[in-house]
């Protein structure tokens, strides 16, 4: 192992020089990893905390604004309109993401691949395009509710279906599908690894398939099966695009603060509905983080690799599922193809190209859509190498160890804030000439003032909004290299920025790759983080998706979303070539 670190490290045999450099620059970049993170995520919670506790003219009214909220009926009623919402689309989305994940992972069925490309592609689209899906199918309109156009009531005798989008239906059949791809990806991992010992002997003791699923199966997965249920509750109660297009008068917390924000410019309020948002998200994530902690290797070295059995009945009936729910998949992003194409729904079918125009709605042609593209690469080299460099200092770092741990924190932190709660602490932090102190009287120049308003801004935004879980990657994928390459380079007396450009870097290649996709392609498709941020020359897509919604504009809102998706697949798919590629050169040791 040394002899390999040192012929790559280009070590020579001399005479070390002691030097502390190295150390003290580390001392430094962890120090302003603490200073960065604590000023663009927690003084801006901390300013819309300070917000919530004042009237609209900046007067100190403690609680009152919360006991306005919870005492008005028909705001109370958006917490449990949406308390209802992130119930029904937890049970459903984990339901079924649960039987899909082990068709995939225990069946013998035909088509994986296939089906696991067809579970991610909802991750591509923007939550409005669901809603504007459903619209087309399901809407006035619809193909669906007018039987598919007269076609069934001339074929069968069927007229149109009774079947009303807008409300509750529409809004969790929406959050279903956002949420459906991220509860299988956790339910796959879990259900990837199992002990064949176990259900042999379960089987010798005459336990029916039954008895094995609640005594074995679920038992084996239960942390993720528990990390999918938070993982759904939260997206389902805090997205703000579904409710937006397919809401109708069933109001949400989400669309409350962009009412008030929006609509009636009373930030206090906005801050106070932003601040209920976020409590449920945070109790989640500390009941995760806390069930995470009490995880053990459930699957130990003599454990035997489960063997999937032999049932042609069972793989025929999974495929069948998979099918189904693929072809649900593939009818909502038809629709929004045809939307797209079609001269105007559902009158003219003839195939035209001016809703890629832009120019009579948005007013701004291409432009958002270049915007998007420009703040989504910059988010994804700018984050990728800053968040990759921070785990870094964390994971391998031996210096500041409290400091280290408290960097830790921070960068957990913002997976439990909403979207909307991150983008209108950000108006109250950046947007203020004069900056005072939180509860105090103490004020001065606010130095981040000249952001709001920029390109920037919707940078810094998006780094923040995903922040923790390319963290997180970069962790997990640090973790599982060996200590002794710091080591040995520090005994050697080599900077750590060279150990990092030349070990570190190309062992974490594929985990460098996939947050960069990752932050790429959700910064495509965001619009709560950025919803309040965006001014006219950085308008962004999804914006431009909300702004044509708002003007009735649905089917150059399908053009855009369109746009995004082909986008994201294309990033995707340059991601598994260079994956591959880096992976073969970088790795061809493990060969």
């Amino acid at each position: 192992m040394i002899t390999a670190v040192k012929t790559l490290l280009g070590y020579q045999e001399t005479v070390p020089q002691r030097t502390s450099s190295s150390g003290q620059w580390q001392r430094l970049l962890i120090v302003c990893m603490v200073v960065g993170l604590f000023t663009f995520i927690v003084l801006p919670v901390i300013e819309l905390m300070e917000r919530a506790l004042q009237n609209r003219s900046g007067e100190y009214i403690g609680l009152e604004n919360f006991f306005t909220y919870f005492s008005s009926p028909s705001l109370f009623q958006s917490a449990y309109h949406t308390v209802t919402v992130a119930v029904i689309t937890t049970s459903i989305s984990v339901g079924a993401a649960l039987l899909y994940a082990y068709a995939i992972e225990r069946t013998h069925m035909k088509g994986k691949t296939f089906f696991t490309y067809m579970a991610l592609l909802p991750l591509f689209a923007p939550t409005m395009m669901y809603g504007i899906s459903l619209i087309y199918l399901f809407g006035n309109n619809g193909v669906i509710t007018t039987g598919f156009f007269g076609t069934l009531e001339d074929w069968f005798g069927i007229g149109e279906w009774d079947f009303e989008i807008y409300g509750l239906k529409g809004i969790v059949l929406s959050e279903v599908i956002f949420t459906f791809p991220q509860a299988f990806l956790i339910l796959k991992v879990a259900l990837s690894t199992a002990d064949q010992r176990l259900y042999e002997a379960a089987d010798t003791l005459g336990a029916s398939k039954l008895r094995k699923l609640f005594t074995v199966t679920l038992p084996n997965i239960k942390y993720g099966l528990v990390s999918a249920i938070f993982v759904c509750f939260t997206l389902s109660f805090t997205d703000f695009g579904a409710p937006k297009v397919v809401g109708g008068q069933y109001n949400v917390l989400a669309t409350d603060v962009y009412k008030q924000v929006i609509g009636q410019q009373n930030f206090s309020m906005g801050a106070t509905v932003g601040i209920i948002l976020t409590i449920p998200a945070v109790i989640a994530f500390v009941v995760d983080q806390i069930i995470q902690r009490k995880k053990e290797g459930g699957i130990s070295s003599r454990a035997v690799p489960y063997k999937t059995p032999n049932n042609k009945r069972r793989d025929r009936l999974y495929t069948l599922y998979c099918l189904i729910v693929s072809g649900m998949f593939l009818l909502l992003f038809g629709a929004i193809v045809a939307a797209a194409f079609v001269k105007v729904w559902p009158y003219d079918f003839s195939l035209t190209f001016r809703h890629f125009g832009f120019g009579n709605v948005a007013g701004d042609g291409l432009k958002p859509y270049w915007n998007s593209l420009l703040v989504s690469s910059i988010t994804a080299v700018v984050g990728t190498f800053l968040i990759f460099l921070g785990a870094y200092l964390v994971e391998k770092s031996r210096y500041m160890k409290v400091i280290r741990k408290v960097s830790y924190f921070l960068s957990i932190l913002p997976i439990a804030l909403p979207g909307l709660v991150i983008g209108l602490a950000f108006i109250f932090f950046f947007n203020q000439r004069m900056f005072q102190v939180p509860f105090t009287s103490i004020e001065f120049m606010n130095p981040f003032n000249w952001l709001y308003g920029s390109m920037t801004i919707l940078v810094l935004a998006n780094l923040v909004h995903f922040y923790s879980v390319s963290f997180l990657t970069a962790t997990t994928s640090l973790k599982q290299q060996d200590k002794a390459y710091e080591s040995v380079s520090e005994a050697m007396d080599v900077p750590f920025y060279k150990t990092f450009a030349r070990v570190t870097l190309p062992l974490s290649l594929p985990a460098i790759l996939e947050m960069a996709m990752y932050l790429f392609v959700n910064s495509m498709t965001t619009i709560s983080a950025v919803v309040f941020l965006y001014s006219p020359d950085w308008k962004l897509a999804s914006i431009a998706m909300v702004n044509m919604d708002d003007a009735g504009d649905i089917a150059p809102a399908a053009a855009m979303a369109l746009l995004i998706i082909a986008t994201n697949i294309l990033v995707r798919t340059l991601y598994e070539v260079a994956s591959r590629f880096l992976f073969k050169k970088t790795h061809a040791w493990k060969r």
